[in-house]
């Protein structure tokens, strides 16, 4: 990708920011998902706001899992982080 200050070349600070208050929103989240056995890995944050985590342990399996992905972890992300435009499980 080409821009007025010329090729753009691995991660722009912003992406970089987005991804740290990824992390921090779940390291909030996390806790709940422990205590049911499961826990949450953060994959990848592209630039358009796709924040792609793999769900682990018990909540791999979970038949509630994709509830789980989109009305709790989804939604808190949103919720903290300007930008988060979807969560995916990968």
């Amino acid at each position: 990708m080409v821009t007025e200050k010329g090729p753009k070349v691995g991660p722009g600070p912003t992406e970089v920011g987005m991804r740290e208050q990824v992390e921090a929103a779940l390291e909030k989240i996390r806790p709940a998902l422990q205590a049911d056995g499961g826990d949450v890995e953060l994959v990848e944050v592209t630039a358009d706001g796709i924040v792609k985590v793999k769900l682990t342990g018990a909540c791999g399996g979970c038949p509630m899992s994709q509830m789980t992905l989109k009305m709790g972890i989804e939604r808190v992300l949103k919720a903290e982080v300007p930008g988060v435009k979807d969560v995916v499980s990968v």
